[in-house]
């Protein structure tokens, strides 16, 4: 599977590096990760990750994930800034991260936005509704209660495991119902 993970803004950026980080370690994903100017870069995956991972500038329009015959399968914005949302709704690919999710909609390929501002003012709500209705999965990082987290690492491990099973990846970080 080709996945682009975009993080764009600053906060909520370490729940992107679990993302990446808690992915299976088998080489079947093969990672493409692109970055805002307002989220960490490259520093923050200096520790070695397990997988391989193609860093792609968000300046770099011509990048190879720019393009639909790239065959990307899947797309995650974690964090997904109001910006970034704005930009993708309004059909503005003015760099990397908007072209990769333009391109996810024109392909018809699973794109995942994760909103990370509460409360949500009208303005994003309308937009989270425009690409919900075009097929774009909106799941913000909420907190499920009913997973009997004890722990902010466990509640974390809750939020991307539920990202996974939406991206069909198999995984073991919380327990499921019985």
């Amino acid at each position: 599977m080709k996945l682009v993970v975009v993080i764009t803004g600053a906060s909520g950026v370490g729940l992107a590096k679990k993302f990446i980080n808690y992915l299976p370690k088998d080489n079947t994903i093969d990672i493409h990760l692109v970055t805002s100017k307002n989220a960490i870069t490259v520093d923050m995956y200096e520790e070695k990750p397990m997988q391989k991972i193609t860093m792609h500038t968000n300046d770099n329009i011509a990048a190879s994930i720019a393009s639909g015959s790239f065959q990307v399968d899947k797309t995650v914005v974690i964090p997904c800034s109001m910006n970034t949302l704005a930009k993708i709704a309004c059909g503005i690919a003015d760099n990397l991260a908007t072209r990769v999710a333009s391109v996810a909609l024109k392909e018809q390929k699973t794109l995942l936005l994760a909103p990370r501002e509460m409360p949500f003012s009208a303005i994003a709500l309308e937009n989270m509704h425009k690409l919900a209705s075009l097929g774009v999965i909106i799941a913000p990082p909420v907190m499920g209660y009913y997973s009997d987290s004890s722990s902010i690492e466990e509640m974390e491990k809750f939020i991307i495991g539920k990202w996974y099973d939406i991206l069909g990846i198999e995984h073991t970080l919380y327990k499921r119902w019985e």
